[in-house]
């Protein structure tokens, strides 16, 4: 990847992560570790990979995006405010009464947000359906969802994979946030749902492993799913629990705990370092 493009996208991971901590910060509340875990996932997908017009967010042809994970919705709403789709002061506002940005994203509300979602497993349900609904209009474009490693325990899940399979949607990419911990604690120990790579691959995926921190692999993980053919891809994305505040990396305190004044201004130290 050229530098150039690189220096930008980190440049706005960075913007996104701050836009993360502000944001749950003055909502006194939020899932803080699972949003900066997909930061970089986010920050390629619509800096980069994604067609998308902040201008015209409901434009026809634009490739969507569902965050099955909806509890990380500060991550989405972060990335969308540095995107344009909205100010990024509104971020401020998350979870008060009579803002766009609730504790999970509403497509009714959010300028940007393709489907609401909440209850974990319904994301990816939606965003099969979306997938072939392309099919069937003869579209072109591409959807994407995040799925949370935690989430991959519920047996919905599973089903849209098989659903996904069986219609041949090679237009939808599953990513698969795997930072190995979820509310309860480590991932493995509550419901081990792995291994993600065989069991996606039984139910009929294209399968791709990769560093979730890394935009070079993430570049080529993007772009080797546009060449499947016939199936849709699934791309496992290892990464960091409270990636970038290194007081919250790998912390499950911190999967829906919001950070305190001091610790606030820890992170953006840190994060403006």
């Amino acid at each position: 990847m050229e530098q150039s493009k690189l220096e930008l996208l980190r440049d706005a991971a960075r913007k996104i992560r701050i836009g993360i901590i502000e944001g749950t910060h003055a909502a006194k509340s939020g899932h803080p570790g699972g949003s900066l875990s997909i930061t970089d996932i986010l920050t390629y997908l619509y800096f980069a990979e994604m067609k998308v017009d902040p201008a015209n967010p409901r434009d026809p042809n634009r490739d969507r995006f569902v965050l099955s994970k909806g509890h990380c919705a500060p991550a989405l709403y972060a990335t969308l405010a540095n995107r344009g789709f909205f100010p990024v002061e509104e971020l401020t506002t998350l979870r008060k009464i009579g803002s766009r940005l609730q504790g999970h994203p509403d497509m009714t509300l959010t300028p940007g947000v393709d489907m609401s979602a909440g209850s974990l497993g319904l994301g990816i349900s939606s965003a099969a359906g979306m997938a072939l609904a392309a099919k069937i209009d003869g579209k072109d474009y591409r959807v994407y969802t995040v799925v949370g490693d935690g989430e991959s325990e519920e047996g919905q899940v599973w089903e849209a994979c098989m659903f996904a399979a069986h219609y041949q949607l090679d237009n939808l990419c599953v990513i698969i946030d795997w930072n190995g911990l979820q509310i309860d604690g480590p991932v493995a120990e509550v419901m081990d749902p792995t291994p993600h790579d065989k069991k996606l691959e039984a139910f009929g995926f294209h399968v791709i492993s990769i560093d979730g921190h890394d935009f070079d692999a993430i570049e080529k993980a993007f772009a080797e799913a546009k060449t499947v053919k016939g199936k849709p891809t699934a791309i496992i994305a290892k990464t960091v629990k409270g990636k970038g505040v290194s007081f919250m990396e790998n912390q499950v305190s911190w999967h829906g705990s919001a950070p305190n004044d001091e610790q606030y201004a820890a992170a953006l130290a840190e994060l403006n370092a």
